[in-house]
């Protein structure tokens, strides 16, 4: 017999469903509107210390696979869905995600209405949750919701020490990837494209960084308040000018810190493979996937040596921004996610121009 279990959200709102295993979650509840991907999601830095919930209704149905893991774990502090599809079936079939679910300790609340708490997020905003049995007591929800949501999440998902990837290519650029929490897709799209990559661990000195004579720098994606890393601000403030630059997601963000810009909290953030996104250099529109709660504060721009490239067609927010005199620029959403064929790949060539004008 299934365990019954519940969602509850700090407003008193409650949501039903049943629990795969009997593990209690607290954390910030955001949603995902992807219809494939969870996998990607599960294993998505950025959602460090979240409980995700995802919009689309069946979940599981292709089962779980090594090479679509985007870290070394997942970690999410819990997971509500739909409904949980018992088999999957896929080529890379490995293990079902009740299996993998249950490996990685990830809570999960399962044949809820998802849609529900999608609407309840959007009206009311983000906020934190708890996921616990049904018959959880009182002081047990009051303990959990007593649990404070992580900030340091940026330490908890960063490589605990430096690694190379090598290129077989000759003359092949040098990056060096500061790991906030990055995708290993994103890597890869970068090694793909020809380059030698040093991931090094978020704390890492900018002249630690500069010793390794790197052609560019590369600012991964990551979890959590930009404004709670100021230690990555001092160093990328040391970084800029001295090497071509690249940032996805929270490295785009701390840029626009290190340069004086704002950043600010969104109502419930832009998590998805279908957000649309204006290049407003070609007015092109293209669909990304993006996974951010915080974002650049436009109106802080201004009188930086900074200029908006990209903007979010649904709600206007900064997408993209790029120095107006140095090499260097940035976007907020994943352009290594592909939603559509090789929509954003572009932004890879253009850095790879940059490593190569270096030369």
């Amino acid at each position: 017999m299934a365990l019954k279990g519940k969602l509850i959200l700090e407003d008193g709102s409650v949501f039903t469903g049943n629990l795969l295993n009997e593990t209690t979650a607290t954390g910030e509840v955001v949603f995902n509107t992807g219809m494939v991907g969870y996998q990607e999601s599960l294993t998505d830095p950025s959602y460090c210390g979240q409980i995700l919930t995802l919009t689309y209704p069946l979940v599981g149905n292709y089962g779980i696979a090594d090479v679509f893991m985007q870290s070394r774990q997942s970690f999410v502090h819990g997971f509500i869905i739909g409904e949980l599809a018992a088999h999957g079936s896929n080529w890379h079939y490995e293990k079902s995600l009740a299996d993998f679910l249950t490996a990685e300790g990830v809570p999960c609340l399962y044949n809820v209405d998802t849609r529900a708490v999608t609407r309840k997020i959007r009206s009311a905003g983000t906020m934190k949750g708890i996921i616990v049995p049904d018959d959880a007591t009182k002081k047990q929800q009051d303990e959990l919701f007593a649990v404070p949501l992580k900030t340091a999440v940026v330490a908890e998902v960063t490589t605990p020490e430096a690694y190379t990837i090598e290129s077989d290519k000759k003359k092949a650029p040098y990056v060096v990837a500061m790991d906030f929490g990055v995708k290993r897709n994103i890597l890869k799209s970068m090694h793909d494209k020809g380059c030698k990559l040093t991931v090094v661990p978020a704390d890492t000195k900018a002249e630690d960084i500069l010793a390794l004579h790197p052609d560019g720098i590369f600012l991964s994606n990551g979890p959590g308040d930009p404004a709670d890393v100021p230690e990555c601000v001092e160093e990328i403030k040391k970084l800029i000018g001295k090497k071509p630059i690249f940032g996805i997601c929270l490295g785009h963000q701390l840029i626009a810190r290190a340069l004086g810009a704002k950043t600010y909290k969104l109502k419930f953030g832009h998590r998805g493979t279908n957000q649309p996104v204006k290049d407003l250099r070609t007015g092109r529109v293209m669909i990304s996937s993006q996974n951010h709660g915080y974002a650049v504060d436009a109106d802080s721009l201004k009188g930086l040596p900074l200029e908006v490239t990209h903007i979010n067609v649904n709600d206007g927010t900064v997408e993209g921004m790029r120095h107006t005199e140095l090499p260097l620029f940035s976007v907020q959403y994943h352009p290594e996610a592909a939603p559509g064929p090789d929509d954003n790949m572009y932004l890879f060539d253009e850095f790879w121009s940059l490593l190569k004008k270096g030369e």
